[in-house]
């Protein structure tokens, strides 16, 4: 997400406590608060997941991963976007079928050091499909859990319970 995602996500989980307030609750200066609030500060790991225990803010933590990382899905807010979850469900149906279409069409079958220019379009293309695909279902389950107040860290928690329980994570 960009800065001013991060900052407004953080004043949502501030909510109408004051800077003084939320750094007291976090054990940080009201100066660490403003400057992460104004952008000039990035959020330290653990002050983030003190704020995600006690928010349980999805949004936010959409607005983290991106800010640690500067890759991933950035929340939709732009005057052309709907995010009423019917709207999410339909834009992430034809996002996945647009990905299952562009996974079909491309051969993996023979090495992928020795692909054509052509080829390699075709690659470009399933990565930008790929991506595309994960922002509208990463929105999908933002939506989903804050229309129905479910659990966002939940979710998460036993989704990564089940991949321990299949033994794909250690």
């Amino acid at each position: 997400m960009e800065k001013s995602s991060l900052k407004s996500a953080l004043r949502e989980v501030r909510g109408n406590q004051t800077q003084q307030q939320m750094a007291l609750e976090l054990n940080v200066s009201r100066e660490l608060v403003s400057k992460i609030e104004n952008g000039t500060r990035t959020i330290p790991p653990d002050v983030s997941q003190k704020l995600m225990q006690t928010s349980e803010n999805a949004r936010f933590a959409f607005a983290l991963r991106h800010e640690y990382t500067k890759t991933g899905p950035v929340w939709l807010d732009g005057p052309d976007v709907d995010l009423h979850h019917a709207s999410v469900k339909e834009k992430t149906i034809e996002e996945m079928e647009e990905v299952i279409v562009a996974l079909r069409n491309f051969n993996f079958a023979r090495s992928l050091k020795s692909i054509s220019h052509w080829e390699r379009q075709e690659i470009d293309r399933l990565l930008q499909e790929s991506v595309e695909a994960i922002t509208a279902l990463e929105h999908l389950v933002v939506v989903l859990c804050e229309n129905m107040n479910i659990s966002y860290t939940e979710t998460w928690g036993t989704h990564y319970q089940s991949l321990r329980a299949k033994g794909w994570l250690s």
